[in-house]
């Protein structure tokens, strides 16, 4: 019946607003009873026994009164069902959200954003049809029809047999066309995920798509699934407008079974006409909360296939911390490797293997490597984002798996060779490192980056909104806000994924002197992509395949003529200091 126990936990944990919807939904129920029988009454005075309007005035006013009753009821009952599921879907957005950042980017990149969008909206969305109607139509289904059986009974012993023995025939109809909604419903959402990111990845590689003359052909694969999906909803809808008519089929042949064996008692006198009337007047009642339920079927199943996918999320496992504390480290911690290992789940190679290193107090510590010798991944393990397969990665004397994450970060400050600008002032972006630091203090980590100057050129200064990502600012500026928001920050810890790769020789110059400003007092560890940056590091790294290949000073590894000498003698003899990437011997890091 489209039930799923964790959807159901959810309903609990706010137990009154889905008991008060069903209570007030069965009470408009028992009013719907005293209205039929209150309506057989006034019929059978007026007509059978001619009676005046004065002798049913009270009953009218009864009636009217009942009527008005039932309505406030239904539509408080619909109300606090709605605000049932209004709660359940803010929570479990918050729930999803919070999850996702818990499971960092290491989660993220194996999923497409669109579909992580679907979830966070669509999928969430469509749990609120579950909450406020489906559920509460289930409870009412199983209520209204047994609580009018409780009245027929006294009064008509053989319609309340034919109503229960036809009852059952609409759930059995309702879960035999069931089946086939959930295998539709399924695959619609499959669907709609795959419609959704391939839309978001068009948008954000529009300028690509138009630079290869590509924009036609991926406007028509969109067209293509968006007729899938059409055709899809299309299914779903046809299954259900066809269970409704089955049902409705059902109802009025039982109905009319009710109505034929009525009449036939009243034909030969062996029933009274006020009960005859009272039973017929609620036999397409009885019926009708079972017809609901079936009109809503097909939002159950959608419910369910929407929950399993929300559950999918919230039940991928969260890196477990042996023990969380905020521990008493070094004004600098010193970073530690010991013997690391880490295997990406959907590769069979390790990115790192066998890595052991020391990121001493105040010291720089570079890496350079081919594209995959698994640079990036060493910064995601000591960000935290990952966890060694083998091996331990200490801060201080403390295995880093043991500290809170977030207290671990606040040592850390992180300057990728792309920074993502939220779409807000530059005021607030930069807040994004303190967000209770005031204007001065904003200006003053501005100033120390090299970007007050153009800032202040700017229509709105520290107000200016820059859009999406930055688009409204080169990527020169784009870096000086990520340097701004490192000098901001003041973490004793910086991890540079080389900040000045591919930009112009202005901006290269002005960032580079924010940089040795901002590594000033601090431990640096520095993904290099210009082997001229590393040279000044106090120790450099050189990977290969995830294997430390080399390591020493800049001179000692000159001496040993192996890698690191190749791939400086290559980057010496270039006409233009150009990334190791484009050198053709060193790739951009994984």
């Amino acid at each position: 019946m489209n039930l799923d126990q964790r959807l159901l936990k959810l309903a609990y944990n706010l137990p009154l607003p889905l008991f008060l919807s069903v209570l007030l939904g069965f009470l408009a129920g028992i009013c719907l009873v005293l209205q039929a029988y209150t309506l057989s009454k006034i019929i059978y005075i007026v007509f059978l026994l001619h009676g005046s309007l004065q002798d049913v005035y009270p009953l009218l006013g009864g009636f009217l009164g009942i009527a008005l009753l039932r309505a406030t009821f239904t539509w408080t009952s619909d109300v606090t069902a709605q605000h049932l599921a209004s709660h359940i879907k803010a929570d479990l957005r918050h729930r999803l959200l919070d999850h996702i950042l818990s499971l960092g980017p290491s989660f993220i990149r194996q999923e497409r954003t669109g579909e992580m969008v679907s979830i966070l909206f669509e999928a969430v969305e469509a749990l609120d049809a579950y909450f406020s109607q489906y559920l509460p139509k289930l409870a009412l289904a199983a209520l209204i029809p047994t609580s009018f059986l409780f009245f027929i009974f006294p009064l008509d012993l053989t319609t309340a047999v034919v109503l229960a023995f036809t009852a059952p025939l609409i759930p059995f109809f309702m879960i035999l066309i069931g089946s086939a909604t959930s295998t539709l419903t399924q695959r619609q959402w499959r669907v709609l995920s795959r419609l959704s990111a391939q839309f978001l990845d068009t948008l954000q590689g529009l300028t690509t798509l138009k630079i290869f003359g590509r924009s036609r052909e991926q406007v028509k694969f969109i067209a293509e699934m968006s007729e899938t999906f059409r055709q899809s909803t299309m299914n779903i809808l046809r299954v259900a407008f066809l269970s409704a008519l089955v049902l409705e089929m059902v109802a009025t042949i039982s109905t009319a079974i009710v109505a034929v064996e009525i009449g036939l008692r009243l034909l030969y006198g062996r029933m009274s006409f006020d009960h005859a009337l009272f039973a017929l007047l609620l036999a397409p009642e009885f019926y009708l909360p079972l017809r609901s339920l079936g009109a809503r079927f097909h939002m159950g199943a959608a419910g369910v296939t929407a929950a399993k996918r929300i559950f999918d999320i919230l039940e991928t496992e969260e890196p477990i911390y042996k023990a969380v504390q905020h521990p008493m480290l070094s004004k600098i911690p010193r970073i530690t490797f010991h013997k690391v290992h880490y295997q990406y789940e959907d590769r069979g190679v390790a990115a790192v293997q066998d890595v052991s290193f020391c990121l001493h107090p105040g010291n720089k510590l570079a890496f350079v490597g081919p594209s995959g010798s698994g640079k990036s991944t060493i910064a995601d393990l000591l960000l935290g984002f990952i966890r060694p397969s083998q091996g331990t990665v200490f801060v201080d004397d403390l295995p880093l798996d043991s500290i809170d994450p977030s207290f671990w970060r606040s040592f850390v400050t992180f300057v990728p060779q792309k920074p993502y600008l939220f779409d807000g002032t530059i005021l607030e972006n930069i807040r994004l490192a303190r967000p209770k630091a005031s204007p001065s203090e904003v200006q003053q980590a501005a100033e120390l980056a090299q970007a007050d100057p153009f800032i202040r050129d700017l229509p709105n200064g520290y107000d200016t909104q820059i859009g999406e990502r930055g688009q409204r600012l080169s990527g020169g500026q784009v870096q000086r806000i990520a340097l701004a928001r490192a000098f901001l920050k003041d973490a004793p810890i910086v991890i540079l994924d080389e900040a000045t790769a591919n930009l112009d020789p202005e901006n290269e110059f002005l960032i580079q002197e924010a940089v040795s400003q901002l590594i000033k007092n601090r431990s640096t560890l520095l993904i290099a992509h210009r082997l001229g940056t590393v040279i000044d590091a106090d120790q450099i790294m050189v990977m290969h395949e995830g294997r430390m290949l080399e390591a020493g000073t800049h001179t000692e590894l000159m001496d040993q003529k192996g890698l690191y000498a190749r791939m400086m003698a290559a980057y010496q003899g270039s006409t233009s200091q150009t990334s190791l990437e484009t050198s053709g011997l060193i790739g951009e890091n994984v």
